[in-house]
Parts: C-alpha cells; structure tokens; sequence
C-alpha cells in the first residue's frame, strides 16, 4: 500500500532532495520509497561510495525497487526496526534521512513508535526531510505530527509549495 493516490513528482524529489547534503553523505536512508521516485533521484546525487538503504514495509514495492535500483540497499522491514539493520550492515547512524511516509495517516502512538526509530539513527548533524500535503497541513494529525518534530529538532523549516504534484505538497520538516 501507499500513502498517496498517485505517485509523487520528480519536481517533488528534486525538493525532497534540496540541501541534504547527499553528495557529502557516507549513510543516506529513505523511509518508505513506495514506486521510488524520490529513490531515482536520491541515487543520483549520491557519491560512489555512500550506503544507501531504503525501508519498504510492502514485499512487491520492496522487490520491485530491489530490481529497479541495484544500488539501493532495499529493506523489506518496518522503520521500527533501522537502527538494527544499520548496525547489521556496519553503519551506526544516517547522514541523511528522506521519508515518502504518510505521517498524518498514522495514530499518534504510532507517528511517535516510527519518529522515535528514526531519530534515534540520525546523526545529531543529520537532516530529515519529510513533506505534507498543502490541503492536509492544518487537519490535527499533521498539527500533532509538527509538534513531535519541532521537539525533537533544534530547527524545524518549511518549503514553498510544489504545485505540481498532486495532490499539491508542503514539506514543512528540514
């Protein structure tokens, strides 16, 4: 299953993307890369010899990315559960975190389950970058999930619009 109606756009990656640092990343972690576009466009701007490690909790969109991105390090596991496979491939921490997750769709014990996971295996200089629907930003579960990020990060930013997806995004964490 996916969070979304239709697959993200690549001007939504290329904003995902923007100021995370991946070409200076030695652990770069996707969460919940569903069709992989955003994966396509992490991929690219990686350096040669970054790990990078997507977390699919579907089998067929985990064996489908496994495929289609031989670089990727595709995980067929909950987020619960990055710290472990981290350590297991010799990486304590990420760099950089990218998540296509749909926070508010979640309960709040659940948001803060997933949240705490990743935090957890980012680096304290790390960067997370997650997005919101621009017509779902004010409905209580991304108000709640807003709060949890700005407790947990020293800096919580948001981005303009990307007007073209659909349905229109705002990525308020950085």
């Amino acid at each position: 299953d996916t969070g979304s109606i239709t697959p993200s756009s690549l001007q939504l990656a290329d904003a995902m993307v923007e100021d995370m640092g991946l070409g200076e990343a030695d652990t770069v972690v996707e969460l919940g890369p569903g069709t992989g576009v955003f994966t396509r466009v992490i991929q690219e701007r990686l350096k040669p010899d970054a790990r990078f490690f997507c977390f699919e909790i579907n089998r067929a969109l985990a064996r489908s990315l496994s495929e289609r991105f031989p670089r990727a390090e595709v995980v067929n596991d909950t987020v619960e559960n990055l710290s472990r496979h981290l350590k297991a491939a010799g990486r304590d921490l990420s760099d950089a975190t990218i998540s296509g997750l749909p926070w508010a769709a979640f309960t709040p014990e659940r948001q803060e389950l997933l949240l705490d996971a990743t935090v957890e295996a980012l680096k304290p200089s790390g960067r997370f970058a997650t997005f919101a629907y621009s017509h779902a930003i004010w409905l209580p579960q991304a108000r709640r999930f807003r709060e949890r990020l700005e407790s947990r990060f020293g800096r919580v930013e948001s981005s303009p619009v990307v007007w073209r997806n659909v349905p229109p995004e705002h990525r308020p964490p950085r």
